[in-house]
């Protein structure tokens, strides 16, 4: 995904003044699925999609909702008409939101890459830039946060909190059971591990 953003600089939203691409953007983005959320702060629709998309971020990211935050980031791109608007409108925004700067020629890029006519729009994408869902407005507006299992199914997702980390580069990606699998694996072989520790202090012991 980071390759969408070669060179291109991203505002991290009130955390830090920018996020460099070459490294911490590539960490954001990495086994992510990502949204381009196309709005503006002044825009009518906007003001009535914007809270919607906030609740199902913050439901999907947020510890006071969820134990571990999904595998979710979104990229702002502004058709605010002042870089005053976009700031005020961010501030209202959740804070791990990224945004493409004011005024920056590559928002016009990903508005022509994404066919992007008209706000609210909301572009979501596999970790390799692919398209999932061209405008999920309305898929957000009527499922809200239970439409974001089919993405990470479709996205290919790995679960790094289920895999052993000498194994997340081998991954294939073949089955959405494979972690499960791993997990087990882990788990026997911890027991494993443990028997044998008692095995061996009982055997000292004697």
């Amino acid at each position: 995904m980071a390759a969408l953003f070669t060179g291109k600089v991203l505002m991290a939203n009130r955390e830090r003044d920018e996020v460099e691409t070459e490294q911490e953007l590539g960490r954001a983005l990495e086994n992510k699925v990502l949204l381009l959320y196309f709005g503006s702060g002044q825009c009518p629709r906007c003001r009535q999609f914007s809270p919607l998309l906030k609740d199902f971020f913050l439901r999907l990211t947020d510890e006071f909702y969820v134990e571990r935050a999904s595998q979710l980031v979104l990229v702002y791109v502004s058709r605010d008409e002042t870089e005053e608007q976009q700031s005020a409108f961010l501030r209202s925004m959740p804070k791990r939101w990224l945004a493409v700067p004011f005024g920056d020629a590559f928002k016009r890029e990903l508005e022509l890459r994404f066919a992007v006519s008209e706000v609210p729009a909301v572009v979501v994408l596999k970790p390799n830039g692919e398209v999932i869902v061209g405008n999920a407005v309305e898929e957000i507006r009527r499922m809200g946060p239970a439409c974001f299992r089919n993405w990470q199914e479709a996205a290919q997702l790995v679960d790094r909190n289920f895999l052993l980390a000498e194994d997340f580069d081998d991954w294939t990606g073949r089955s959405i059971t494979d972690p499960i699998r791993r997990l087990k694996y882990k788990l026997d072989k911890e027991t494993e591990a443990k028997n044998k520790e008692r095995k061996e202090e009982g055997e000292d012991s004697s």
